[in-house]
């Protein structure tokens, strides 16, 4: 079975940085394209960065140039590097691994950017 664990939410100031994780179980990390994705109240779940299999990146325009996408493959695991973070940036952050025939999500972590 498949599973996917984010973690390194948390509450954070403006201009605050942030660490998240996403370690996936079993075999099935196999270079297969990965996203964060965030969902904030009120609001529809929205891509923030992803990877391919050849490690090309993408990001969202408003976190372009404050967030960083990585994976390393030993670890089975992504991050998402997050720098001078803004209060619009508060969601839950979701990752999703995207196989041929399905995607995988996580069960989110929250991330609050307030004073």
């Amino acid at each position: 079975q498949v599973q996917l664990v984010e973690s390194g939410g948390g509450l954070v100031q403006p201009g605050g940085s942030l660490t998240l994780s996403c370690t996936v179980s079993g075999s099935i990390f196999n270079f297969y394209p990965m996203g964060w994705y965030r969902q904030a109240p009120g609001k529809e779940r929205a891509l923030v960065a992803y990877i391919t299999r050849a490690a090309s990146t993408n990001y969202t325009d408003s976190v372009k140039g404050r967030f960083a996408i990585s994976r390393e493959i030993a670890k089975n695991t992504i991050y998402l590097q997050m720098n001078s973070l803004k209060p619009e940036d508060t969601a839950i952050y979701y990752c999703r691994l995207d196989t041929p025939s399905a995607h995988y999500w996580g069960q989110g972590t929250q991330v609050t950017v307030s004073s």
